[in-house]
């Protein structure tokens, strides 16, 4: 690791600098071992129980863990040495010189003096190394432990991938389609079960090591403290069950808290989706408020965490407390007495080792919990029905049974693209037999009497028998729902056979190309997605693009077919999704070729080339097989085969020619349904067609993106500011500072009076504890005096002692025994006549006790406020900033949404918002008190041995090397480890909903090759991540064990016997600082990457608000303005940013009240400009415009755009109901609304959905078409009485006779307003009062429509002719 560590101060950690996972450690070689032991359980009398996958685990990983377990019983017993030794070392100081005088004289033979153990054990020295020694093994043994259980949860974690993924490649496609098995389901699986039984195996050992870790700890302080002891332990024991309370109830809010994140995610997507809509509509305030409603509720649940998490913090640190003041309060009463320094410090320290495996218990025994229902819901789905038993995948089903199945000859071309490296499919499939031939060879694929459904016992299809002759085109026909798509899947072997067979002749089940119906695409480069792991060929590439015309929309994507796309990708619209599968299937050479519909999202001018390019030159030139279903029906002349369908079985089958000659009635109602398509693809001409509009919307996406590109997430790190000259020392000074500007930018968030509380209660706290335990030490030193202590050093060591006595008679017994002999307080009397120190009174026992009650209460406050403070300060930051990210985003120019993808937008309201929320405040809380907790122990073992600051220099120097190096490693791995999970999950995902896709064109074999590599590449990564924690926990450890050394040896070698009580408190506190050093740095490194976060979210706060202003106030704009409607458009000039060119160039126009204007132009030529200049959403930068007097520019943005109406080309709806789609604001009664609706022609739609008016709108009105949402839209532009409207291109989703009734409608509803067209199909605003003419920016011609026609030059005139 050291290497590894040491580069990644100079340049980041890369995947390929760490190297490839051993053999033994890879996802295949562990998916292997388990499934023989989940496989070996199959038992032949009962094959149908289910394997049980506990016993899988243990079968296949149990042996590191019990390798593990045993290291971890090693640790914790080695844990126990420390307590012991600060009891020696405590009782024994200054005696040794004593000691060894006084022997010296007996024990001497040849000069050379022998020691006895009990002496060489009183030796204070010895002791101290024997200490050092047992920390270093302890540490070790507690490295190796946790890296063995980490190692094989990772392989286990490897494992269960593999197996989930190898049953979802096998899951009959019913589960899918019939809900039984959710996508989210399946990503649940991979993304939480799985990591929830590797963290379950993490902590594992811990289970059966903490009983006995808890056992030899109360022995040991009954041993030291006799009954008092159990009273203290029994506090820690009866507080255990309260922490796993508060850990259930923390789980409860968490999952409330992440509803309402979700429903609050959601609501933030719409209003980004639709925030052009939301600005003209001045909306945007409304909508604001619902998130801030929904944010409000998440808030309390955070609140209830915040309280839950202090609470669990609290009693944390209070226990502790609570412990020792209960055992050294009952010693008092008990025995009168307090317990020597030796012991009360060795008692100390055991309580410190106590505390932890009772609050880790908590957190095991609920992953526990986690692991048992993890576990149930993988047997659940392992066990979920499987695609039938094809022959084609198991090559040895006889004949006889073979129901419904495909035969098939070997396959040879299961992954052309790489050789099988480790050839995962062998495992799992035995060969395939070649089938003997049953049909003549021109009959590709027959179904006999077949029967089918999708599992739910009803008929999908019945009584099918088809052929499909090969090397021909058939088409599949008939209404929607009956049952096309189906037929294909049956044929496929998707859909389980009831009866019949599906016959293939022998050389075409290799594979089948086939394009589904609802596209599916990889994440992946276009080109990628396109040839699907078949070998690249250029001139065949090139063939199908063309062929599918995707050559313009490849040019649009910023890096041509190389661009992503799919989920993470550029967002393609319908119709270029659905090209790119056709492509697919066309480029793959396979003899058959499936295609499902592949017209429906595509325009007509893209289907006739599709047709005439693609399926009967491309793929009938090459003599293929195609079965296409369509809708189409006036492809059917060029169809050598037909086969008709309805209600799930065949009506007809045979040539077109059969069919007219034989059923007469079939044929005409073809014919009258073709004349239907012939009208509408005429009327479908005359508009500019889906397509272009699609490409545009891509266009636009791009053109606004180009200038100043804020699409780096990173925010160049401040790099400007070095020169490039000291290469080195930049990128190192850069990777290694601790983002200080970001914590002060979130405690300031917080607000000052809680970060003022916070660092004065933790202050205080700390400081109050110190007393604590000096109050102890002080009050145990006053309590024994040198002689007696003398007298009690000549016999052996008292544990030693202690342990003799256990076996005769019990500890308790004889220390009574000898409290009756002479009260400990009257010997001391009789003892300190002799000595010169003065032993403490009853009365002084009495009073140390009561300090020491006091500051024991004080601490444990102190320990709520602390815990509290902290919490609540992290939520009140986390209120802060969400409400100011909000409000600025929403209230920013049109132009920031252009640029800023809209994923980045939501990342920061989803992932950075919930580590604010969540994250934070936890690693800020434990950071703060491991470095307290170090600091006021350096602070207290530096004025018991002030020698010990001179080695704590070189120790502090080390420590600041360590921390320095693992902070820029942490975060590159941890980096890694994100970036390498995400594909692996998008990987499944993908894989979930193209799996017809995939089976059908037989690339099972790539696909698992794929998962194997992901999951690898992820496990690697992990396994270098924790590797690295190991790393700097070794290294603090032995530091940690060098600084117990260094203050045991200090005060022995300074120490007056009158401060024993003083040396057991340094000792004491070197213990606890091992275990806190590493999560110092530890800490440090996440809150690093934590407050990237807060970065990121600080980067949109700069963000430039919209000027809602303007220089006129809203009480000084008439009440009914504007009332004519009349517009005036002066030396205009608009630009969407300062930076770039004009994209309106001096437009000089003036529309009267009431008329009606036309506005068009080609592409890009600054129709939609002219639109947003009218609501002020650009810049104009010279001219203006004034609508009824009044210069829009200098109007308050909230009054301009609240009076006037638009209507958009892309129709946007938000979740809700009716109501709330039309009128937000709720100022309208209902008669407008259903007078708008009216109108809108929507009236009689609307009445008849449950709830009328109330009725539900799905997110993104999914649940009307396209055109029904057109007409909501127009709807809503009429509830706004505004005596000026305008159209964006808003009736191009809307079909011929729906798009004339709103003319009229238009015609008659606004007779008396302003209404300005802005125009994609130029045969709408023929008869114009006026039509503005644009080309690049300029208006070149203005007058009315039949005018503009009459002159035979004039741009209107070519544009109509054009578009005819």
């Amino acid at each position: 690791m050291n290497p590894l560590i040491i580069s990644a101060h100079k340049r980041p950690i890369e995947l390929k600098k760490i190297g490839k996972l051993p053999i033994a450690m890879r996802a295949l070689t562990n998916y292997l071992r388990l499934k023989d032991a989940y496989e070996d359980q199959r038992t032949g009398e009962d094959p149908d129980r289910a394997p049980s996958i506990w016993r899988s685990m243990y079968r296949a990983f149990g042996r590191p863990i019990l390798l593990s377990s045993t290291f971890r019983y090693l640790a914790d017993l080695l844990g126990f040495a420390g307590p012991l030794c600060i009891y020696g070392i405590v009782r024994n100081l200054g005696d040794n010189n004593n000691n060894t005088s006084a022997n010296k004289n007996t024990d001497n033979h040849f000069r050379v003096y022998f020691m006895d153990t009990t002496e060489l054990l009183e030796n204070s020295y010895v002791l101290s190394i024997l200490l050092f020694l047992a920390l270093v093994l302890q540490r070790t043994f507690l490295q190796a432990s946790y890296y063995v259980t980490i190692e094989t949860g990772i392989n286990l974690r490897g494992a269960l991938l593999a197996m989930i993924y190898n049953k979802i490649l096998r899951l009959s496609t019913s589960n899918m389609s019939m809900g039984e098995m959710t996508l989210g389901q399946i990503n649940n699986l991979v993304a939480i079960e799985t990591n929830q039984l590797m963290w379950f195996l993490f902590l594992c050992p811990n289970l059966w090591a903490m009983p006995v870790q808890i056992v030899m700890g109360v022995i040991l302080l009954y041993n030291f403290l006799s009954w008092s002891a159990l009273v203290g332990a029994s506090v820690i024991v009866l507080l255990a069950p309260v922490q796993y309370l508060i850990a259930t109830k923390l789980a409860e809010t968490q999952k409330s808290a992440l509803e309402h994140s979700t429903d609050r995610l959601k609501q933030t997507t719409e209003i980004l989706k639709g925030i052009k809509l939301l600005k003209l509509y001045a909306w945007e305030d409304i909508f604001c408020d619902s998130v801030e409603q929904t944010r409000g509720k998440e808030l309390t649940s955070l609140r209830t965490f915040a309280f839950y998490t202090s609470m669990s913090i609290f009693m944390n640190a209070a226990i502790p407390i609570a412990a020792v003041l209960a055992t050294f309060g009952v010693h008092h009463f008990l025995t009168s007495s307090i317990p020597s320094p030796s012991q009360a410090f060795a008692a100390l320290a055991l309580f410190h080792i106590l505390v932890t495996p009772l609050f880790l218990l908590s957190t095991v025994v609920r992953f526990a919990v986690k692991a048992l229902v993890s576990v149930q819901k993988l047997g659940e789905f392992l066990q979920s029905d499987e695609i039938g038993d094809d022959s084609w995948r198991n090559g040895d089903i006889s004949v006889s049974l073979d129901v419904g199945k495909k035969h098939l000859g070997m396959t040879k071309a299961i992954n052309r693209k790489q050789p099988m490296r480790y050839q995962m499919d062998n495992y799992e499939q035995p060969s395939r037999r070649a089938m003997r031939p049953i049909e003549t060879e021109d009959v590709a694929v027959k179904v006999s009497s077949g029967s089918f459904t999708w599992g739910n016992n009803q008929l999908t299809l019945s009584d099918i028998s088809i052929r499909i002759p090969t090397g021909q085109l058939t088409m599949i026909v008939g209404q929607v729902g009956c049952g096309k798509s189906s037929l294909l899947l049956a044929m496929l072997g998707e859909m389980q056979a009831i009866d019949g067979r599906v016959f293939w002749s022998n050389k075409n089940r290799n594979s089948v190309a086939y394009a589904a119906q609802k596209s599916w695409l990889l994440n992946a480069t276009v080109e990628d997605n396109i040839t699907f792991g078949s070998p690249f060929n250029k001139q065949r590439y090139k063939a199908v693009i063309d062929a599918c015309s995707l050559q313009p929309d490849i040019d649009l994507l910023p890096f041509g077919d190389q661009t992503e796309i799919g989920e993470r990708g550029i967002n393609l619209s319908g119709g270029q999704r659905q090209r790119i599968c056709v492509a697919r299937a066309l480029y793959q050479n396979t003899n058959i070729v499936f295609l499902d519909d592949p017209f429906s999202a595509l325009d007509i001018h893209l289907s006739d080339h599709l047709m005439q390019e693609g399926i009967l030159k491309f793929l009938q030139d090459d003599k293929r097989t195609v079965v296409l279903v369509t809708h189409k029906l006036q492809y059917l002349i060029h169809a050598d085969w037909i086969i008709a369908m309805k209600d799930g079985s065949v009506l007809r089958e045979g040539t077109l020619k059969d069919i007219q000659t034989h059923d007469t009635e079939l044929y005409d109602h073809w014919k009258t349904l073709m004349n239907r398509q012939d009208q509408e693809l005429e009327k479908d001409i005359q508009q500019d067609s889906q397509t272009t509009l699609e490409r545009k919307t891509l266009r636009r996406a791009f053109y606004s993106r180009e200038p100043k590109n804020q699409m780096d997430d990173e925010d160049e790190e401040e790099e400007e500011e070095e020169e490039d000259d000291d290469n080195f020392s930049t990128t190192t000074s850069r990777r290694s500072k601790i983002p200080w500007k970001m914590c002060g930018c979130y405690l300031s968030s917080g607000g000052f009076f809680m970060v003022f509380l916070m660092v004065s209660s933790k202050l205080l706290k700390h400081s109050v504890i110190v007393a604590i335990d000096y109050c102890l030490a002080l009050w145990t030193s006053t309590n024994k005096t040198k002689a007696n202590l003398q007298t009690a050093a000549n016999q052996t060591p008292a544990f030693l002692q202690n342990w003799t006595a256990a076996n005769q008679t019990p500890a308790f017994l004889q220390n009574w025994t000898a409290a009756n002999q002479t009260p400990a307080f009257l010997q001391n009397w009789s003892d300190s006549i002799n000595s010169t120190d003065v032993s403490p009174q009853p009365e002084q026992n009495v009073y140390y006790l009561h300090v020491f009650f006091v500051l024991c209460a004080a601490g444990i406050t102190l320990c709520l406020i602390t815990s509290l403070s902290v919490e609540f300060l992290g939520l009140s930051a986390a209120t802060n900033l969400h409400h100011n990210l909000l409000n600025k985003i929403i209230h920013a120019p049109i132009r920031f949404f252009d640029v800023t993808p809209l994923g980045q937008i939501l990342n920061r309201f989803s992932a950075d918002t919930n580590i604010i929320d969540q994250h934070i405040p936890p690693t800020l809380e434990s950071l703060t008190r491991s470095t307290l907790l170090c600091l006021s122990a350096i602070g207290v073992m530096a004025s018991i041995t002030p020698i010990f600051l001179v080695p704590l220099v070189p120790l502090a120097v080390a420590f600041y090397f360590i921390q320095k190096y693992f902070r820029v490693a942490s975060k590159d791995l941890q980096d890694l480890d994100d970036s390498t999970q995400l594909p692996l999950l998008c990987h499944f995902s993908e894989t979930a909903e193209g799996l017809t896709t995939i089976r059908a064109f037989r690339h099972e074999a790539r696909f698992k090759q794929r998962m194997l590599e992901l999951t690898d590449t992820n496990n690697t990564a992990y396994l270098f991540l924790s590797a690295a924690n190991r790393w700097l926990e070794v290294r603090t450890d032995y530091l940690g064990a060098v600084i117990v050394l260094t203050v045991a040896v200090a005060s022995i070698w300074t120490c007056q016997n009158d401060a024993k009580g003083l040396v057991g408190l340094g000792l004491t506190y070197a213990l606890t600082i091992t275990n806190y050093l590493n999560w110092v740095v530890r800490n440090l490194a996440d809150l690093e990457v934590q407050m990237a976060a807060v970065k990121k979210v600080n980067s949109f706060l700069g963000t430039e608000s919209e000027n809602y202003e303007g220089s006129m106030d809203a009480s000084q704009v008439p009440e009914n303005w504007p009332h004519d409607g009349e517009i005036k458009i002066h030396d205009l000039c608009v630009r969407y940013d300062p930076m770039l060119k004009p994209v309106l160039k001096h437009v000089n126009a003036y529309i009267k009240p009431g008329q009606k204007v036309g506005i068009c132009g080609r592409t890009g030529s600054g129709k939609s400009s002219l639109s947003l200049a009218f609501f002020n959403m650009v810049d104009i930068f010279e001219g203006r415009i004034v609508i009824d007097g009044i210069d829009i520019c200098k109007l308050p943005l909230q009054t301009l755009r609240s009076r006037l109406s638009i209507i958009l080309q892309d129709p946007v709806l938000f979740s809700g109901s009716i109501r709330f789609n039309l009128d937000p604001e709720r100022m309208c009664t209902d008669d407008r609304l259903w007078e708008a609706l009216e109108i809108a022609q929507l009236k009689n739609l609307v009445k008849s959905l449950p709830g009328g008016l109330d009725a539900v709108v799905t997110e993104g009105g999914e649940n009307f078409s396209v055109g029904q949402r057109q007409l909501f839209c127009l709807a809503r532009a009429f509830v706004r009485k505004s005596s000026i409207l305008i159209m964006d291109e808003a009736t191009a989703s809307i079909d011929m006779a729906t798009e004339n009734i709103l003319q009229k409608v238009v015609m008659t509803a606004f007779a008396d307003r302003t209404v300005v067209t802005i125009a994609h199909r130029v045969s709408s605003i023929l008869d114009a009062e006026q039509v503005l003419v644009f080309s690049s920016g300029i208006l070149v011609e203005s007058d009315s429509g039949p005018n503009l026609l009459a002159q035979e030059e004039s741009l209107f005139g070519v544009l109509v002719r054009t578009h005819k």
